[in-house]
């Protein structure tokens, strides 16, 4: 990926669909240590509680679900944003067909070169 060039996404929703089971997720940038990631979720699908060794950033695009972090949960719909410190458990579960963006940052300590 060429990161002298600006990436640009108009209208990250269209760029996945919904399965009609499962959960898809791909990844749409992946620059300077920061890693954005699409996930779409059939209702009912869910993400297990885990945790990621980076800082990183849940924002709701779509739909509506249960979002469990730090062992607080929050009801998520579209504008829910929620930023985590590493290690920080977390986990989701769709009530409807859901779209959610993940930004995964540089860990602490990195200091990515400035664009």
């Amino acid at each position: 990926m060429d990161t002298s060039s600006p990436t640009v996404y108009l209208d990250l929703l269209a760029e996945t669909t919904v399965p009609p089971r499962g959960i898809l997720s791909q990844t749409l940038s992946n620059a300077d240590g920061v890693e954005l990631v699409l996930f779409a979720f059939a209702a009912g699908e869910s993400l297990a509680e885990h945790t990621s060794s980076r800082p990183a950033i849940i924002h709701v695009l779509a739909g509506e679900g249960d979002l469990t972090v730090a062992g607080d949960p929050h009801s998520a719909c579209p504008g829910t944003w929620v930023r985590m410190p590493p290690n920080c458990r977390h986990s989701i579960t769709a009530r409807t067909p859901l779209v959610m963006a993940l930004y995964l940052l540089p860990p602490a300590g990195d200091n990515p070169r400035s664009v």
